[in-house]
């Protein structure tokens, strides 16, 4: 008999913190905020077990250019219990003023101490943003979504808390001000992202190599879950041996600053956006009210957030949320689609979260085709990709329709989909193209085999409700990935409504490359 595999959040694979008596050598550190203008200075904290640190500071990309080396004197302080919720508030270690002719990007901080095989090595980073427009394109990075998936510390908006480790209790607060757990930032070339890479065999139990590379070298279980490594970088270095250059900012940008946008043509969204606060979403909104374009390479729009004082909060359940049920319910942390934030998801990007979610993961679709299934070829996003009615786009080895995707209600008539209105997409959506999807993972085991969406924001570790079919039996719920256009005001969005849309340009799959160029270009040209 085949053993049960072990659950993945079992009590042996702890989120990391530092020691309370370090053997050896360990440094760790943070910036105060994520994002600064030429000429701003970059507080850097940190604390190590050794009395030097080196710093260097990389600005990342195709060509990843050292910038900066100091050697630092370092000291031990302590960590409070609920870092991951308000901060580390370690001591300063160095104050770095960003260079007035800074390029704008994402520049790593790896902080060292010790040599040799006696060596500690983590990072950091902080974005620079262009004073003006150098370019068409503001390459958005998803620091909301970071956020929710940092479990440096202890815990995230997913897991971390309670006595039982079994059971996933979910922080609502997550901090800025302490370090990224490991492999958010850095990370081997072809490590396992969160998806199947080969389909089930016939009753085989579900498998997470993701995981399993993680747990197995000392990474985070959210390695894959959000971020620069896994989803902005593999876009930047296309981007960057395509001759199309980018100005970087944050979420965090879009939240402080309604006019952060001015000036650009094309809003460019990568990876995992899965959460937004509301003054983000206005500032997009506003920005193609008045003729900016979004491409957004991305997918798992879901969630509503709140920023203050360097502290993110997301309750998801939201009754437990104390805005809840007061004048300013409509900031509840909750789904988008929850009727009390009154902010429909699918009138910011035309798709949502809810409809998709779940596709080539776990027991998702574990052996679908896992790309996006051509049903308007003749749409001006396919210019020039040869590509016909009932093509894939992106599968096999790419597979960008997989990990969790974005959908909206449809029907199909004369063979073609349409939305059907019913949760508020806009009413000129042309859905490109399709792939399935479902809501929850299928559970064939009664329970015995853990499985990897396994979650509750309750505090009990449970299965998300099920639908019934036209029997009475529970299944559940189906959604899709969709790729769509529609118009807002004087601009246009552009949804590919996946995750892993740069999967295909890690592949260099050459129809998403084509697509890909074709819709930047288009979004970006600032004479149409």
């Amino acid at each position: 008999m085949a053993a049960t595999p072990k659950a993945w959040n079992a009590p042996d694979w702890y989120p990391e913190r530092p020691s309370t008596q370090p053997a050896g050598p360990e440094a760790w550190c943070y910036t105060d905020k994520f994002s600064y203008l030429p000429g701003e200075h970059v507080q850097v904290h940190g604390i190590a077990s050794t009395e030097t640190v080196t710093l260097r500071v990389v600005r990342d990309g195709a060509r990843p250019e050292l910038v900066l080396k100091q050697e630092l004197a370092a000291q031990w302080a302590p960590t409070p219990d609920d870092a991951y919720a308000r901060g580390c508030d370690w001591p300063l270690l160095t104050t770095l003023e960003v260079d007035p002719d800074c390029q704008s990007g994402l520049y790593l901080v790896i902080i060292t101490a010790g040599t040799g095989r006696d060596r500690w090595e983590r990072e950091h980073f902080f974005v620079v943003r262009a004073p003006r427009p150098q370019s068409p394109y503001a390459f958005l990075l998803t620091t909301s979504t970071l956020l929710a998936y940092n479990d440096w510390g202890g815990a995230n908006h997913y897991r971390g808390l309670g006595d039982d480790p079994l059971v996933d209790v979910p922080s609502p607060y997550s901090a800025v001000r302490r370090p990224i757990a490991r492999g958010i930032l850095r990370k081997p070339d072809g490590a396992p992202r969160s998806r199947l890479e080969t389909p089930l065999g016939p009753f085989e139990h579900p498998r997470y190599e993701v995981w399993e590379w993680a747990r197995l070298r000392g990474f985070s279980r959210h390695h894959a879950d959000a971020f620069w490594a896994t989803y902005e970088r593999p876009f930047a270095v296309w981007a960057e041996r395509e001759g199309i250059t980018l100005d970087y900012l944050t979420q965090m940008d879009l939240h402080e600053d309604p006019t952060v946008l001015d000036g650009y043509r094309c809003l460019v969204v990568v990876g995992h956006d899965e959460y937004w606060s509301a003054q983000m979403r206005r500032t997009v909104d506003a920005f193609v009210d008045g003729g900016g374009n979004v491409a957004r390479f991305a997918g798992n729009f879901t969630w509503q957030v709140r920023i203050a004082d360097g502290i993110q909060t997301c309750f998801k359940a939201p009754e437990k949320d104390p805005v809840f049920g007061t004048p300013q319910q409509e900031l509840t942390t909750t789904s988008w689609d929850n009727p009390v934030t009154g902010y429909p998801s699918a009138t910011t990007f035309g798709l949502r979260g809810l409809n998709g979610v779940y596709a080539g993961f776990g027991t998702a679709s574990p052996r679908g085709h896992g790309g996006l299934v051509i049903y308007r070829p003749e749409h001006w996003a396919l210019e020039g990709s040869d590509l016909y009615y009932g093509d894939l786009l992106g599968g096999a080895p790419s597979r960008v329709a997989t990990f969790e995707v974005d959908g909206v209600d449809y029907t199909f008539a004369g063979g073609l989909p349409f939305a059907t209105g019913t949760d508020d997409a806009p009413a000129d959506l042309e859905i490109i193209a399709m792939g399935p999807a479902i809501q929850a993972e299928v559970d064939r085991w009664d329970g015995t085999v853990p499985l990897g969406d396994v979650e509750d924001f309750d505090g009990a570790a449970t299965f998300r409700p099920h639908e019934l079919d036209g029997r009475g039996r529970p299944r559940p719920g189906y959604g899709s990935a969709m790729m769509a256009t529609f118009s807002r005001g004087k601009g246009t969005v552009f949804n590919a409504g996946v995750c892993e849309w740069v999967a295909g340009l890690i592949h260099q799959d050459w129809f998403v490359e084509q697509v890909t160029r074709t819709v930047l270009r288009r979004l970006g040209d600032a004479g149409r």
